[in-house]
């Protein structure tokens, strides 16, 4: 148990520091209010995880930057990571998804 928190620990810490960098090239790139079409890539995305049953209700975070969708969060199984992911790369205007959510067995 000990050893599954630590791993999802590791894992929350690593995807934060490469989303700075990403937020840092956004800004660069698309200014303060980031790039067009991301503020309703993720508000659609999130609207596709409320009307899944087999998706637990807010414990996934959902961030666009650039077109690219950032996951985030800790559910409790693999098909529930697999699901999020996939429901976000059918959105239109994705390019990319990083997909950091973590299987913590309850």
């Amino acid at each position: 148990m000990r050893r599954t928190l630590c791993g999802a620990a590791l894992v929350l810490i690593l995807t934060s520091a490469l989303c700075g960098c990403a937020i840092y090239n956004t800004y660069e790139k698309c200014g303060v209010r980031g790039c067009s079409g991301d503020e309703k890539i993720t508000a659609d995305v999130v609207a596709q995880f409320r009307q899944r049953l087999d998706l637990e209700p807010n414990t996934i975070t959902v961030q666009t930057m650039d077109h690219v969708v950032y996951l985030h969060g800790l559910v409790s199984s693999s098909m529930e990571i697999y699901t999020a992911e996939s429901i976000a790369r059918k959105e239109p205007g994705v390019t990319e998804v990083v997909n950091a959510v973590v299987a913590q067995p309850r």
